[in-house]
């Protein structure tokens, strides 16, 4: 008997309980935080979800959102069948239909806008999850089309932007041989619970950690030797201040500057105008803890940092931010070096596993040459030099002028117009202009109501798919259980419709686990040899942990191939913009006497809870129990002086719109600070965000920084 019956046995006492354990993982969090568990099968159903003890990546722990995983298959609200449009956009009327007729309509639409506008006029989009999307981005180029989008538009983008442009490649924290932690909007309690252990074994062993963020958390109560709460959006000016202190105080790592460095002059200008006395008004920080922290990690090495995954590129001054952050790495030369952060090159899906893989080689060899620029391609010229997509932030603004070329048509995996701002404003310029609009989804959201077929998808437990796990590890899951309804994986869909429009590509013809043998040829293992087992199989070309020092021996992907304080790409592709990483005010385009005084709140949205993740977990029973109504978080001294009380409820509004929410009073943010959850239909935050209120560097909306006001709603209304 394995150890895993006897766990079962232990736990199902009796001898015929019909009970099958089978193994999966769960896909609520995406791309990375995919944990394997254990799904307990009774008559086709599962009855019990646990973490897989054995699993490599999360050692049989999961968070709130995976302990509700069966919750979330069997919600009421599954999409049974294909379903085609009969009333208005936007009203939610739908009659079923059969695949074969959903897959006719989709392709002679799909065709006919090709013929008529061209295939560029055809958009391709993937919301959560991400699993897919290479099949997805293939066959987007391969129809002809050049505008393929996901969320990545308003997700982590811009961070590996930042990357690029400043060190040519990102680079994680090496905490098992680091001294000190800096944790920079770091807060694996509520994101990346996994990552609190390599902290933990921090401390233990008598290292110091540092943390950084607008709230108290945590994170800043359970692992800070030193807390700075600082003022949202100011960031960057901090970066820029320690810089200066670093360098005033001879902790700067010249010999490291010196040889792999470029720009250090122009960088050492400019953090000199940013004194501590500036710094410590623009952060709201106290002098001496500012002087305190920079001292630490300047001279506590080696140091690694934590680099936000949107937390702070969700500014509109975000992109230099976050690069003005990574410099203090080069500048105290721990970039690169043992302890510090190392690069770890991303194996597939943005995860690295140590090896290689024919990912960008397979979406993007198909890219239609002859095409025409892409959507946001003049707006964000940074984005689209560096990145393989469009940027979905401009999608709003071409819908409605149809410049430079139309878009009449869109082919969405999840699409979610909640993702971008003023919602409602994107979804009607999709009904005005859309010759046809087709979205898959396991849930019937607000974007699926303006759709014209929607297409019943199957979650992650009803399919099996392709994961790379660190470690050096590769799996290919099993269904646990068969697809509910008449649900279909997302790839089978993708792999049907290029077989039913006759595109010309043989491996997309041949379904997704040829793909995928495609892409992880040369590793040394298969699909087939993944599918014998039911767990992460150890890569034999994998090389883990990631080696620190080989961007330093070979160079780094920059223009100059040193790590780039001036960024010469940022100079070359867009000379209106500073390669320099320089600060400007979060609210730099609302700073008008007239409009502060009207909207004195900073309004910072998307902040997590450990129950949350974005709209696809706010219908799951479980999860919404725990906080049943949309929430803003109040100072204590702004609600007690507006005469708002815990549980009241209150119009949030800005220049844009407004919405209402239930109040919690709180003390964890700063007076003036308003924070909110995102994703709720009834209250979508992003109504609230003006859709030029952007990064000019990387398109990203300043989700986490907005003028604001509040009024309590009377009990009558």
């Amino acid at each position: 008997m394995t150890d895993l019956e006897r766990r079962i046995k232990a736990k199902i006492p009796g001898e015929d309980t019909g009970i099958e354990v089978k193994r999966s993982l769960c896909a609520i969090c995406s791309p990375g935080h995919h944990c394997g568990v254990d799904c307990y099968v009774k008559d086709g159903k599962i009855i019990r979800v646990e973490g897989t003890q054995e699993h490599p990546y999360n050692h049989g722990k999961l968070c709130t959102k995976g302990s509700s995983l069966r919750n979330y298959v069997y919600r009421a609200d599954r999409i049974k069948t294909p379903l085609k449009r009969v009333g208005k956009r936007g009203e939610g009327k739908f009659e079923p239909i059969s695949w074969d007729e959903a897959y006719a309509i989709i392709a002679e639409n799909l065709l006919k806008t090709r013929e008529k506008y061209g295939a560029s006029s055809v958009a391709f989009f993937s919301g959560y999850c991400k699993w897919y999307r290479p099949i997805l981005h293939r066959m987007a180029h391969v129809f002809g089309s050049v505008n393929f989008a996901t969320d990545d538009s308003t997700c982590v983008t811009a961070k590996i932007l930042g990357d690029k442009c400043t060190a040519g490649c990102g680079a994680g924290p090496d905490m098992g041989h680091a001294n000190t932690f800096l944790g920079w909007n770091f807060d694996g309690y509520y994101s990346s619970h996994l990552s609190v252990a390599g902290v933990q074994k921090l401390k233990e062993r008598g290292g110091k950690v540092i943390i950084i963020d607008i709230r108290d958390t945590p994170a800043s109560k359970n692992l800070a030797d030193i807390f700075l709460k600082i003022n949202p959006g100011t960031d960057g000016a901090l970066a820029l201040g320690m810089g200066k202190i670093i360098i005033d105080n001879g902790w700067a790592d010249m010999d490291y500057v010196e040889k792999y460095t470029y720009g250090f002059e122009e960088y050492k200008a400019l953090v000199q105008q940013y004194p501590l006395d500036k710094v410590a008004e623009i952060t709201g920080l106290d002098p001496d803890m500012i002087m305190e922290a920079t001292k630490l990690y300047a001279t506590n090495g080696p140091a690694c940092t934590n680099y936000s995954a949107s937390a702070l590129v969700h500014h509109i001054n975000g992109f230099n931010s976050h690069r003005a952050i990574v410099c203090l790495s080069a500048l105290t030369g721990n970039f690169d070096r043992v302890g510090g952060n190392v690069p770890n090159p991303p194996t597939y899906l943005h995860k690295p596993a140590g090896f290689a893989t024919r990912e960008h080689e397979f979406r993007s060899n198909r890219y239609p040459k002859d095409g025409p620029e892409r959507i946001g391609a003049e707006r964000f010229p940074i984005w689209n030099a560096l990145y393989d997509e469009f940027q979905a932030v401009d999608l709003l603004r071409q819908l409605e002028e149809q410049k430079p070329y139309p878009v009449k048509a869109i082919m969405g995996f999840g699409m979610n117009a909640k993702m971008l701002p003023e919602t409602d404003k994107l979804l009607a310029a999709m009904a005005d202009n859309l010759d046809f609009f087709v979205n898959t989804d396991l849930f019937m959201t607000i974007t699926c109501k303006y759709a014209d077929i929607v297409l019943p998808a199957c979650s992650s437990v009803e399919r099996g798919e392709l994961k790379a796990y660190q470690g050096g590890y590769l799996t290919f899951t099993k269904p646990v259980i068969e697809p509910l309804y008449e649900s279909r994986s997302d790839v089978d869909i993708m792999c049907d419709l290029v077989r039913k429009m006759d595109l010309d590509d043989d491996l997309l013809k041949q379904g997704y686990e040829a793909c995928m043998d495609w892409i992880i040829d040369g590793c040394g293992l298969t699909v087939a040899d993944l599918k014998k087992s039911d767990m992460p199989v150890k890569v034999p070309i994998a090389k883990w942990p990631a080696q620190a020092g080989k961007v330093l021996a070979n160079g780094f992907k920059t223009p100059s191939g040193k790590f780039e304080f001036y960024s010469n790409a940022i100079a070359q592709i867009d000379p209106r913009l500073d390669p320099l990483p320089s600060y400007s005010d979060s609210l730099a385009d609302q700073n008008d006497s007239e409009t502060k005084e009207k909207y004195p709140f900073y309004l910072c949205t998307g902040a997590r809870l450990a129950n949350t993740l974005h709209s696809r977990i706010h219908e799951v029973p479980w999860l919404r129990s725990l906080r049943p109504d949309p929430t803003v978080e109040v100072h204590n001294a702004d609600a007690a002086r507006l005469g708002i009380k815990n549980g009241d409820w209150v119009e949030m509004y800005s220049p844009y719109g407004s919405i209402q929410m239930r109040v919690k009073t709180t003390g964890r943010a700063k007076p003036g600070v308003l924070m909110t959850i995102h994703g709720y239909t009834e209250a979508n935050v992003n109504e609230l965000i003006g859709r030029n209120h952007v990064d000019p560097y990387s398109g990203f909306p300043g989700f986490k920084g907005m003028r604001c006001n509040i009024r309590k709603v009377q009990e009558d209304q």
